[in-house]
C-alpha cells in the first residue's frame, strides 16, 4: 500500500539519521521515495504482469459465449425436444384457443416436470422422452430397412429395449452436447464487461509512466525501462482494441440467439445470458428423467418375457385424460 502524500512528506523531510528513530518498514519507504515516481511505477508493473492472464480470462471467456450460441443453433437434438413439446402442447390443448401454437418460451421447459398424467408419476417431460427414444432407437438401428413383408406387423419386446436404449443415449448425450451453453450460464455479463473496461483504463497507468519518464531529468538513466514501458504500451493498445471487438462480437452472438428463441431480447436486456441459465437448468432436469426412464425400461424388460408386440406400439394413454393446464407461457408465440 502506498503512503498519502502527508506520510511521504514526512519521510522524506526526515533527517535524523539515528537508526533507531525509524521502523524496517519507514527505512524501506524512505528508500523507495527517492526513486522518481516511484509508486506510480509499481502500479503500472502490477497492471502489466496481470495483463496477459486477464487477457486471456477474457478471450476465453468470449470464446465459450460465441461457441454456446453455435451449440444451441445447430443441435439437433435440442430442436427436436422442443418440437416434441410444442406437439405435445398442441395435442393435449386441442379445442381450446392454446390448441395451435406456433412457438413457446424456453421457461417452459422447466415447467414440463411439474404437469403429470393421471398415474401421478409420469411427467410431461418423461411422455416427451419416452416418444423421442423410441423414435431416435428405431432411426439408428435402422428397423425399418431390415423389416420385410413376413415381419413388418410385429417384433419383440427386445427389439422394443434394444430400440429406447439406443435412443436414451442420443437423449442424454444432449447434455454433452451444450457444454459450453452451461459453461456459459455461469458467467456474469456485467462482471464481463467491467473486466474489459478495467483493463482499457488501466492502460493509462503505463502512458502516465512513459510521459513522466519522459520528462524526468534522469531520462537517460532510465532508457531501458522507458522502452520496456513503450514496447509493451505498443502491444497492448492493439490487444485491448482486439478484445474490445471480440466482447462486442460475442454480445451480438447472445442478443441474436436470445432473439431466436424469445422473440424480443430487450425484455432480457438485465440478464442477457438467461437463456443459458435456462438451457442449463433444463439440461439437468433432462438428465435426471433419462436416468428415470432407462431404469423403468430395465424394469420392463427383466419383469416381462419376451413376448411379440405390435409394429407400432403407443404409450398407455396416461396424458389424454389430463386436465390441459399449461404453463401461462408455454404455448404463447414470439
Amino acid at each position: 500500500m502506498a503512503p498519502t502524500k502527508d506520510e511521504e512528506f514526512k519521510l522524506k523531510e526526515f533527517q535524523d539519521v539515528s537508526p533507531f528513530k525509524l521502523g524496517p518498514a519507514e527505512k524501506f519507504l524512505k528508500v523507495v521515495l527517492d526513486i522518481p515516481f516511484a509508486f506510480k511505477r509499481v502500479d503500472a508493473m502490477l497492471y502489466i504482469a496481470n495483463f496477459d492472464s486477464e487477457l486471456e480470462y477474457l478471450k476465453k471467456s468470449f470464446e465459450t459465449l460465441e461457441v454456446a450460441c453455435e451449440e444451441l443453433r445447430n443441435s439437433r437434438m435440442f430442436f427436436k425436444i422442443l418440437e416434441a413439446v410444442l406437439r405435445t402442447g398442441n395435442r393435449m390443448n386441442v379445442g381450446t384457443n392454446r390448441g395451435d401454437a406456433q412457438a413457446f418460451k424456453l421457461d417452459t421447459l422447466l415447467k414440463l416436470v411439474d404437469i403429470k398424467g393421471t398415474d401421478g408419476k409420469t411427467t410431461l417431460l418423461h411422455f416427451v422422452v419416452q416418444e423421442i427414444v423410441r423414435t431416435e432407437g428405431s432411426h439408428i438401428s435402422g428397423a425399418n430397412d431390415h423389416q420385410d413383408s413376413d415381419n413388418i406387423q410385429q417384433y419383440t419386446l427386445q427389439d422394443e429395449v434394444d430400440f429406447r436404449k439406443l435412443g436414451l443415449q442420443v437423449v442424454s448425450g444432449l447434455s454433452g452436447e451444450l457444454t459450453n451453453v452451461k459453461k456459459a450460464a455461469a458467467m456474469d455479463s456485467d462482471m464481463l464487461s467491467s473486466d474489459v473496461s478495467k483493463l482499457a483504463r488501466g492502460i493509462e497507468k503505463v502512458v502516465q509512466v512513459v510521459k513522466l519518464n519522459e520528462e524526468s531529468p534522469l531520462k537517460e538513466t532510465n532508457q531501458k525501462f522507458s522502452e520496456s514501458m513503450k514496447g509493451f504500451l505498443e502491444k497492448g493498445e492493439e490487444e485491448i482494441l482486439r478484445i474490445q471487438a471480440q466482447e462486442k462480437n460475442a454480445f451480438s452472438s447472445v442478443k441474436e440467439i436470445t432473439e431466436y428463441f424469445h422473440g424480443n431480447s430487450a425484455k432480457e436486456e438485465a440478464h442477457p445470458f438467461r437463456i443459458f441459465m435456462i438451457v442449463r437448468d433444463f439440461l439437468s432436469i433432462l438428465d435426471g428423467v433419462c436416468k428415470e426412464v432407462g431404469k423403468a425400461n430395465e424394469r420392463t424388460l427383466v419383469g416381462s418375457r419376451q413376448y411379440v408386440m405390435p409394429a407400432n406400439p403407443t404409450l398407455p394413454a396416461i396424458f389424454p385424460e389430463i386436465i390441459p393446464k399449461q404453463p401461462s407461457d408455454s404455448s404463447e408465440s414470439d
